[in-house]
């Protein structure tokens, strides 16, 4: 299993894994998030990104004002800089985001450990379910995302959950 805490695994990873770890780490987007127990989720660290994939880094703050200032501190130079604070799931929710490099950054905080965030739990349940399953369901799911699809409904599709696949793919068993 991939300790997901740690980006190393992408320097072995395919172009995009190490291109992000490349941006990640000359920049010290993580070391400069560390008190916030950052983990980057999604697409890429599972390998179903699709082209303009974004960085997305799940952050757990305890005093959203302060969370806010560092962020804004850290990244309000960089391009295309944005701050929105919203309610997900009844939380109460701060999203950054800004280009670096090739990338989009996404940083997501939430005043909820970033292990028992939804962003991360779905990230550990996919990649299970892509290490259950062959070549071919993986490259459906790129498919899938590629035509439009976000990640979670492109696997409610796949693994025929009639409902919610945000929901559903919290509880599925593999």
């Amino acid at each position: 299993m991939i300790d997901f805490k740690n980006i190393e695994y992408l320097k072995s990873g395919n172009k995009i894994q190490t291109e992000a770890y490349e941006t990640l780490t000359k920049n010290k987007v993580l070391e400069s998030l560390a008190e916030f127990d950052p983990i980057l989720v999604g697409t890429i660290p599972i390998n179903i990104a699709i082209e303009n994939s974004d960085l997305d880094i799940v952050c757990y703050w305890q005093n959203k004002s302060h969370f806010i200032e560092r962020i804004t501190s850290l990244f309000k130079n960089k391009t295309n800089f944005k701050l929105s604070e919203t309610f997900i799931n009844q939380e109460e929710s701060v999203i950054g985001s800004f280009i670096l490099d090739d990338f989009e950054i996404e940083i997501f905080g939430q005043n909820i450990p970033t292990q028992n965030q939804n962003g991360y739990r779905h990230m550990i349940i996919e990649h299970q379910i892509l290490q259950s399953r062959d070549e071919n369901f993986r490259k459906e799911i790129i498919k899938l995302k590629q035509n439009g699809y976000k990640t979670e409904p492109a696997f409610g599709k796949l693994l025929g959950l009639e409902k919610d696949p945000y929901a559903e793919l919290l509880n599925y068993k593999i």
